[in-house]
């Protein structure tokens, strides 16, 4: 027994009546993706999250002030509740666009603990979190490109700069053991303990009342003891200070030339492949020309002939 072979519909065949709606292309999210992050691209949305950072950090300024608690806490409060909504919003898109690239970004990073901080209770034991609220103004260095390149250039720093601690920490305690075997018994509260002789070389090294303050009070007891407070000036402030300087400046000029050359290669590469798609297009171009100059000479030969008596 033969079984009915189905009804082809026809081509031009008009659409069935309450058919159901037709799959969704499954490029869907991804187009959204897409357009939402040419939104967060976009300098006017970037230059709006920066303008709400800069006002959330006035309106934490101004719940500083007892008077405008009194008379506008409440205002002030649902201004900063209205900026957080926006901040929050502004992440969940991040999230939703980057997904698991959001989470290899430490400036990402930064944003959510940021504001994963402002919605923590600040209530009861948790309540020092309440003014750690302020840490949303350092959201302007994940938005400001030269902040970031200072900051980049800071952290690129940390060896060299652990480095030279190590040293400047080894050069205070020598010193400090010597102080308070020189001047501990006379001047018990400078030089009294070895944590009380550190703090005292400390501040000698800001050159904060070093000399009035300290060294000669230690020297109307001691008056050699400008023998000792000027080389350690010479060596913690004068020269160790100055390589903390020059490998930080060092180090913003080696980041600074890393991201410039980021920048020139991911060019040079935009630069080739563009160059590679129109000699392409050019020899495809040349290709239809050619076999269009064939097809006019084949016709007019065979016009020619035909005409021909």
């Amino acid at each position: 027994m033969r079984h009915p072979s189905p009804a082809v519909k026809p081509a031009n065949a008009p659409p069935v009546p309450n058919a159901p709606p037709p799959a969704r292309p499954a490029q869907a999210p991804r187009d959204l993706r897409s357009r939402l992050g040419l939104l967060l691209a976009r300098p006017w949305f970037q230059h709006g999250i920066l303008a709400l950072i800069i006002v959330n950090a006035i309106v934490l300024g101004l719940e500083t002030s007892a008077e405008l608690r009194a008379t506008h806490c409440d205002w002030l409060a649902a201004l900063d509740r209205a900026i957080l909504a926006v901040f929050v919003v502004e992440l969940a898109l991040r999230l939703f666009v980057h997904r698991a690239a959001f989470w290899r970004d430490p400036w990402s990073l930064f944003d959510f603990a940021v504001v994963a901080i402002a919605l923590a209770p600040a209530t009861g034991q948790f309540a020092v979190l309440r003014a750690l609220r302020v840490l949303r103004v350092l959201r302007i260095l994940t938005i400001v490109p030269s902040m970031r390149r200072v900051v980049g250039g800071l952290l690129a720093a940390i060896p060299g700069l652990s480095s030279i601690a190590m040293v400047l920490a080894l050069v205070f305690y020598v010193f400090a053991v010597i102080t308070t075997n020189l001047f501990g018994a006379s001047f018990p509260d400078w030089f009294g303990t070895l944590g009380r002789s550190l703090y005292t070389l400390f501040q000698v090294m800001t050159l904060e009342s070093w000399s009035m303050g300290i060294v000669r009070p230690v020297m109307e007891v001691y008056p050699y003891a400008w023998g000792f407070f000027i080389p350690f000036i010479l060596i913690a402030t004068f020269t160790m200070l100055n390589l903390f300087i020059g490998i930080i400046v060092s180090a913003m000029q080696s980041f600074t030339d890393a991201d410039k050359a980021e920048t020139i290669a991911a060019v040079e590469g935009a630069r080739e492949h563009i160059e590679a798609d129109l000699h392409t297009e050019v020899r495809a171009l040349r290709g239809e020309i050619a076999e269009l100059r064939t097809l006019l000479r084949q016709r007019a030969a065979g016009t020619g002939t035909g005409g021909a008596p």
